[in-house]
């Protein structure tokens, strides 16, 4: 357990909760922490969703300024070898499905750490954002990749050179965020959406995120090979039998899969 990132597991649910106020800025150690709770849910078998949350009043306003306010170009390359998109990429890889529950702001980073979720759920006050063309810079943790395989690149480049402030419905119209609920239901909201998959073919969904998520990045064809690769190998797991027999048996939907 870190200092400012936090592993909470609870009835097979793992919340990675951000808490370093008032505002979660993102500085070394929180990349450092955010990428071991993300190697520990991904690596848990009593995990099999993850939220991931910022707290009651904001989700992260960002990254540090005032830590990279005065970075080189070379202490900035030496840093991102393990830095914030290292750290949104073990996000991203957790094997599981993961909800990011958005308060406040998500802003920059923070919302690139959104991005790295499979959902984004929101209060109805948040705004959302990648305003780092407002500092001289660019998105630098997915921001301008993840976000233009979201919500395709021309509303992307729209965010991404203005710079602006998001609100939540404007947010939900373009695909940034997928659900928008009062502000003091989201990690409630959340935690139903992940609550669906505790008791879930953990494999299975697994391979679900692997072929969804591997395919977005090559041609039609090959996407369609890894698919039919890691639809084959479902069959090596028990998941399998059970959800067959127990349609054979019972009708579809009332398999009790044990995750192997």
């Amino acid at each position: 357990m870190g200092e400012f990132v936090r592993l909470e597991v609870d009835g097979a649910i793992g919340t990675i909760r951000l808490d370093r106020p008032p505002m979660n800025a993102l500085n070394r150690q929180i990349e450092t922490e955010l990428r071991d709770a993300a190697i520990e849910a991904a690596e848990r078998s009593d995990v099999r969703a993850v939220i991931v949350y910022g707290g009651e009043k904001v989700f992260a306003a960002g990254a540090d300024i005032k830590e990279m306010a005065e970075m080189s170009y070379a202490d900035m390359a030496r840093k991102e070898e393990r830095g914030l998109s290292d750290a949104m990429s073990h996000v991203a890889a957790i094997p599981k499905p993961t909800v990011a529950a958005l308060t406040g702001y998500a802003l920059g980073g923070g919302f690139e750490l959104a991005l790295s979720c499979d959902r984004r759920i929101a209060g109805e006050n948040v705004k959302v954002g990648q305003p780092e063309i407002l500092l001289g810079v660019i998105p630098g943790a997915g921001g301008t990749q993840r976000l233009a395989r979201l919500i395709g690149p021309s509303k992307a480049k729209d965010i991404v050179y203005t710079g602006r402030f998001v609100d939540a419905q404007e947010a939900l119209s373009l695909g940034m965020i997928d659900e928008v609920v009062a502000p003091d239901e989201v990690y409630a909201a959340a935690r139903r959406w992940a609550e669906q998959f505790t008791g879930g073919a953990a494999r299975a969904l697994a391979a679900a995120k692997a072929a969804i998520d591997g395919g977005l990045d090559v041609d039609l064809d090959t996407g369609l090979k890894l698919e039919t690769h890691l639809f084959a190998g479902t069959f090596a797991t028990e998941d399998q039998k059970i959800g067959m027999r127990s349609f054979i048996e019972n009708g579809p939907g009332k398999a009790k899969f044990t995750g192997n």
